[in-house]
């Protein structure tokens, strides 16, 4: 794998993923040159994370780099690039890299058109814009996309990754949405899941529902991580009946804001189960039924 040379880096913005980033460049050898930063927070971190480098508007940051990194949301990405190729911003030859995780390079075509080098490295991993996020980013992996038949771009972009201590992995342009789709879906819902079982559980009058729940999700996860769908467990997969009844209507008085949750997951929880082979017939059945009929656990109030 070819190894890039030291680059000037410029971070737009020095948000929580910005300046995360820009600091494990700078830690692989690479200097971060300039940072734009509006916000308080955007400052505060770039002092702690990206020590003594300026804070200048973000035209001025990509003017002084090798490699521009665009740590921006995702809807502001388009207008970013196209306002850097607007005002020459960029010249041929500079490496430019957003870390969306929905958009591939297409978003950077002005950019390319410009002469310089596009490609997207997503951080799968969610930040909190501190230094322990350093140490996390080494543990975590890139989906990296890069011009399909590049292989030169595509190695940079996964020697880049490689040096920033992370593992790199190829998604192919077309994929992206797909790709950040099931991100968000498994990574994201899942803190609203877990927000929701302890919200309940506060409600059952259970003291610190955190740490009860901890090690019973921790096990779950790396089941489900090892062994797929062998690893389902619970009422549903089951085939409980009486239980998901139960849980349908004190839901319904206690939860009425989770309950609709409860039953989609649920019904996903029996289709996966179902298709494993781990319901009987008659039982997949019944809770079919069950659960496609809104009005239960309403009437069991």
């Amino acid at each position: 794998m070819m190894r890039p040379a030291r680059l000037a880096v410029g971070v737009v913005s020095a948000g929580r993923v910005g300046s995360v980033v820009g600091a494990a460049l700078t830690r692989a050898g690479h200097t971060v040159v300039a940072a734009s930063g509006l916000s308080n927070a955007s400052v505060r971190r770039a002092e702690q994370l990206l020590p003594d480098v300026p804070l200048l508007p973000p035209d001025e940051v990509a003017r002084r780099a090798d490699l521009v990194l665009l740590a921006l949301p995702d809807d502001a990405l388009a207008g970013m690039v196209r306002g850097f190729v607007a005002t020459g911003s960029l010249r041929p030859g500079q490496i430019v890299v957003h870390t969306s995780g929905s958009h591939g390079i297409d978003v950077l075509a002005p950019a390319a058109e410009a002469g310089a080098l596009p490609l997207a490295l997503h951080p799968v991993m969610t930040f909190t814009g501190r230094p322990e996020d350093l140490d996390r980013l080494a543990a975590c992996s890139f989906g990296v996309t890069a011009a399909e038949g590049d292989e030169a771009a595509w190695n940079v972009g996964e020697a880049l990754t490689v040096e920033m201590g992370a593992e790199p992995v190829r998604v192919p342009d077309e994929a992206r949405a797909l790709y950040h789709a099931a991100l968000a879906h498994g990574a994201n819902h899942l803190m609203a899941l877990v927000a929701d079982c302890a919200e309940l559980l506060r409600e059952a009058g259970i003291a610190q529902p955190e740490r009860l729940v901890a090690p019973l999700l921790s096990a779950a996860l790396d089941n489900v991580l090892r062994h797929g769908d062998r690893a389902l467990t619970g009422p549903v997969a089951r085939g409980d009946l009486g239980t998901v009844r139960k849980h349908l209507a004190v839901l319904a008085e206690r939860g009425p804001d989770i309950a609709p949750s409860y039953r989609a997951l649920a019904k996903r929880t029996l289709a996966r189960g179902d298709a494993a082979g781990l319901l009987d017939a008659s039982a997949a059945a019944e809770l079919t039924e069950l659960l496609s009929d809104p009005a239960e656990g309403q009437q069991n109030q």
